[in-house]
This record gives C-alpha cells, structure tokens and sequence, in this order.
C-alpha cells in the first residue's frame, strides 16, 4: 500500500512529535508492537499513542488504513456518553429523569416499581438494578421496540445499587437524547463533538439502527481511529478542545469515575469500576468494545491510546499496554541514546502490514477449480457464515473468488472478488440489488496441501470490521465452508458488513504491491 494510501483525505490531524520529545522510549512502543504481532489471538489493526496532546506513533496494519472507519462495537457506548453529556449541558436532559418520564408513551410497559423508577444516571453506570443482560429477552418481548420490552423486565434489585452489563441500558440513553434532541445519536453529535474535532472519514461515519431510526447507541458506530483518539484527548482535556469547551469539564469528571463496583467481572481491568459508559482501570480509564477496540486514557501519563484489532483476548492488549508501554513514559525529553529509536519506530510504523493469508498460487491443472460451484457442508458448525455456494473463477491472469449468500429469488448478494497469494488484494463490492454504497473487502490466499490433492483457502476480511472470513474448498468432495475467526456479534448478511452509509461511487481496484 502506497503511502499516499494511508494518508487521512479529511479532517484536522493531530499534531505530531517524535516520541522523545514528549517523554516517550520508542524502544516501549517498538515491544509493544512486537507483543501484539506475536501473540497468537490477537490481529492488530491500528495503534494511535498521543503524548503530551503530540501524536508520537501511528500506524495501521495493511490492508486497513486511516480514512477507512471501524466497527466500534461497545466503544459506541464512550460516544453515546458524550452525547448524554451534551444535552444535559444544554438543559434538555437531567441524569435524575426517569426513563418513563423521558418516554411516557411506554410507561405502561413498566413491569414494577424498580423498573418505573429507573433514571438516567442509572443507566449511564448500567447500575439498573438487574442483575444480567436483558437484550436478548428485552428483543423477544417486543422486537420493534426493545425498551418496551426492558421495562417488562423488573429489576432484581433497587436502581443505582449493584451493576451489570446491560446493553438496553445504552440504548435507553440512546433513545433519550433522541426524544429530547429530535436526532439521532449521530446527527447531534455531528456539529457538536465530531466537526469541531476535525474528525477524519466523517463522510463514511455510521451507526447501525434497531429500530429503524434509532440509533443502537450501545454499539454498532463505525468510526475512525482518528475518531477514537480525539474522544480520549478530549475527555483527557476535560473537555477543552483548542480553545474551546465542548464538553462540560464536571460532566467529564463525573463520566470518567466509577459509579458502580464491578467486583464479579472475570478479567482484572474489567473489575475497577464503572463510570458512565467509561471503565475505570488498574491506570486511568477507558472506553473499549469487543475484539480488542480501546480508547486508553493515562491521565498520570497524559497521554491516550487508540486500538483497533480482532482478538477474543482483551485483557492481553492491555497487559502488554501496561507491561511495556507504560514504563517507557517520563516526565522530561529522553536523552540522545533514546532519540535515536525514534526513526526505528517511524519506520517501522509506516510499514505495519498484516501478514498475508497461507497459500500458494494456482497449481498445474487449476483449470479443473475454474467455474466448478462448491456446496457448504458445515452449516450445523459454530462460527460458520451462512452461504449458498462458492466458486472460483480464472478472468485473464487473475483468479476471483465468488460467494453467494441466501436469498429469497435464489440470487442473494454476491461477494465477487479478486485474490493472489502472498500479498492482499483490495476491492469495494457493490452493495447492489437497490442498496447504497460498497462493502469494502481485503483478499489473501491460494491453494494449500500436497500436489495433486490441494484445496483451496482463501481470507476475507471486512475492513470496516474487526472480522475475517476464511472460504475453503475442497475438489474433490465439491464442498466449501465460510468459517469465521471471531463470528461477528450484530449477525445479519455479509453485504451488512460494512458502515451503514454510502461510502461513494462502486470501484474496484487491487494493491499490486505485497503488503
């Protein structure tokens, strides 16, 4: 990927230092990096670190790249907590209302007097007084309207008391600014918060909906990294926002500081305490989201890390945060010998590339693979994405991988898409069938196993995403499989894997250098 490629289209970049200048060891960062290559559950795909209100390093791991948003998962929760914050700041909202209060037309649906009394403050903290999530059963009572369905569920103990992670709880806040704004999450945080921090890929920031309208809020954001990093800077500042106050200071301290013990969470980091759509932590706080999405704030350090990965092993990031990253923070400029490992780490981070896919090229008789249609036969099996069937196709020199999901006529949406081994291949599928926009995709694979007896295996990922999707095929047996490494947690077809807004004209193209 050419440096041209990495570089944000829009928006206002942070200003950037060597990390020496700002008291940063770029032999630190240098092992943090080396930590998350080599663990074995962990795929990184971006690292942002902010010094001093300096960025000092920045990098994405090709194919991914800094105009391109990401599924935030529950780090949607940290914006949603700005946005609460706002418009208590612009008396629309108190953190003492109570949800029926704020939406009367579902007061009925109250199935209690703890459930009735549920405020804002209360579900800031996810201190609603139940003792699990509620989604699932939430949804199931009333589909088209989960906060119906919540306030059936009477909580087992008296709000603002015990805590549990709740995802109606964020999408009752959700909801609440909403009513009280007359906009969705992301169109009042928009000219309040993203514009004035010259947010980058604002054209191509979205957030899923459920029900249509509404903002998830609890997650389902896909913003950038540079979106990430700004949040923390912001809430590191208090607030201020070169010269100016975009959020109320006090809200910030009150957001930032534990409201709820969170004494039963089974990693260390998670058990320090709840704020408001915030954890505190062993140092400093954070907003974080499934499969390794963290925005880091070290406030004895004054600095913040933004992290955009795929990995079912949280915590490991942030040991390796705080096993080497933290101890290679000062208080004043390092001296000449550290200086000169600051040209290393930009090095190093201007080449961050994830390691393409196992596979080899196309081997002697591959024409017998042309155009031959494979089955799934392992659609019983976990993590497994739902498909009608694969095929691969040889157009020129060049071979394309084609999935086809379910659909009602027979002809769902096609995935149609190149791939080489040793090196990724990128491509913008159209959505199609009257759907806006592209799914941007990432390609990497060939052939594996011994000659004559090879299958195919082929990674796609999803680079507004943390998710990758293996595609194998087998000769042979004319059967195929659509295997998830970490099964993405909204569910929904694959043409859904992407930000929910058009993200431009339908192109295709491929990156010929190896990456």
């Amino acid at each position: 990927m050419t440096d041209a490629a990495r570089t944000p289209t829009s928006g206002q970049p942070l200003p950037a230092a060597a990390p020496s200048s700002q008291g940063v060891d770029a032999r630190g960062v240098l092992a943090l990096l080396d930590a998350l290559e080599a663990h074995p559950l962990v795929d990184p795909h971006s690292l942002v670190l902010v010094r001093h209100g300096r960025a000092v390093a920045q990098g994405w791991w090709a194919p991914f790249s800094p105009e391109q948003p990401h599924l935030l998962y529950s780090l949607s929760k940290s914006f949603t907590s700005a946005a609460l914050g706002l418009a208590v700041a612009e008396g629309l909202l108190s953190l003492d209302d109570r949800l029926v209060d704020v939406l009367p037309e579902l007061a009925d649906a109250a199935a209690g007097e703890r459930a009735r009394s549920v405020r804002l403050r209360d579900l800031a903290a996810m201190s609603s007084g139940h003792l699990a999530e509620t989604w699932d059963r939430a949804v199931a009572a009333d589909p088209d309207e989960p906060l119906r369905g919540f306030l059936g569920i009477e909580p087992e103990r008296e709000p603002g008391t015990v805590f549990a992670y709740n995802q109606p709880c964020t999408h009752a806040v959700a909801a609440a600014v909403q009513r009280a704004s007359g906009q969705t999450l992301l169109e009042y945080l928009r000219p309040r918060l993203l514009e004035p921090l010259g947010v980058t890929g604002l054209d191509s920031t979205g957030w899923k909906q459920h029900p249509a309208g509404r903002d998830l809020g609890f997650s389902g954001l896909h913003a950038t990294t540079d979106a990430v990093v700004k949040l923390g800077l912001l809430h590191l500042q208090r607030g201020e926002w070169r010269g100016r106050q975009l959020l109320p200071a006090a809200w910030v301290d009150e957001a930032v500081r534990p409201h709820v013990t969170t004494p039963h969470e089974a990693e260390v980091d998670w058990r320090q305490g709840y704020g408001y759509q915030f954890w505190t932590q062993r140092h400093g706080y954070r907003g974080d989201g499934a499969y390794g999405q963290f925005c880091v704030v070290l406030p004895e350090h004054d600095a913040v890390l933004a992290v955009t990965a795929d990995t079912p092993d949280m915590q490991a990031v942030l040991d390796a945060v705080w096993t080497h990253l933290l101890p290679a923070m000062t208080a004043a400029p390092l001296d000449d010998d550290a200086r000169g490992w600051d040209a290393e780490l930009a090095e190093r981070m201007s080449a961050l590339a994830a390691p393409p896919a196992p596979g080899g090229a196309a081997p002697t008789g591959a024409a017998d693979w042309d155009g031959v249609l494979f089955t799934p036969t392992h659609l019983a099996r976990g993590g497994d994405a739902e498909v009608r069937d694969v095929r691969v196709e040889r157009r020129g020199e060049t071979w394309h991988l084609v999935v086809r999901e379910p659909g009602g006529d027979g002809a769902g949406w096609v995935l149609d898409a190149p791939f080489a081994a040793g090196r990724w291949t990128t491509t913008e599928v159209p959505v199609g069938d009257g759907g806006d926009g592209v799914v941007p995709v990432a390609l990497s694979g060939g052939w594996v196993g011994a000659a004559g007896a090879e299958s195919l295996r082929v990674e796609v990922r999803f680079l507004q995403t943390p998710h990758r999707l293996v595609v194998s095929a087998e000769r042979e047996a004319l059967s195929a499989r659509a295997r998830w490494v970490t099964a993405p947690l909204h569910g929904g077809p694959l043409a859904g894997m992407r930000s929910p807004v058009p993200t431009g004209p339908a192109r295709s193209a491929t990156s010929g250098g190896q990456v």
